[in-house]
């Protein structure tokens, strides 16, 4: 029989995943986790808004994870708004560094029932041929993992 998590142990990404995710579905924004772009880039969260709008949060539960990350600016031209997704209690003054781009980068902190934006993400439109190509890419992972989730011979690979 599985556990439930520890309330007080520390918060992981799918912690901050679900918090970001019920923002989200407040915002009546759709998210998946864990999605593959052309190219072999996996975000951690990509959210399509009611408008038809992108947004995507790369998650950081650590330092070292934050400052070894150097794939985060191959997301951006996927998205229509990018934002850090952090757990409560990470020092958030480290995402003000240069480097992690503050002015265009958004800011969420969560838990694992919540989240809040801290610094909203500058707009930048994405151009109409590679909208189309972002819907797609969502419509058909969340389409697959549909099917997976209802055929266990799919789930199994068979």
């Amino acid at each position: 029989m599985a556990t439930a998590p520890l309330l007080d142990s520390p918060l992981n990404a799918q912690d901050v995943a679900r918090g970001i995710g019920r923002l989200f579905w407040q915002q009546k924004r759709s998210m998946l986790t864990e999605v593959m772009l052309p190219g072999g880039r996996r975000v951690d969260i990509m959210a399509l808004g009611e408008d038809g709008r992108f947004a995507i949060v790369e998650i950081k539960v650590s330092v070292a994870d934050l400052r070894g990350d150097t794939k985060w600016p191959d997301y951006l031209p996927w998205c229509d708004e990018f934002y850090w997704g952090i757990p409560a209690g990470f020092d958030a003054s480290l995402l003000d560094e240069e480097c992690f781009a503050p002015g265009a980068c958004g800011l969420i902190v969560a838990d694992r029932f919540d989240a809040a934006i801290l610094r909203p993400a500058s707009r930048d439109p994405l151009a109409a041929a590679r909208r189309k190509k972002a819907t797609l890419i969502f419509a058909r992972t969340g389409a697959t993992r549909q099917m997976h989730a209802n055929d266990v011979f799919l789930a199994e690979g068979r």
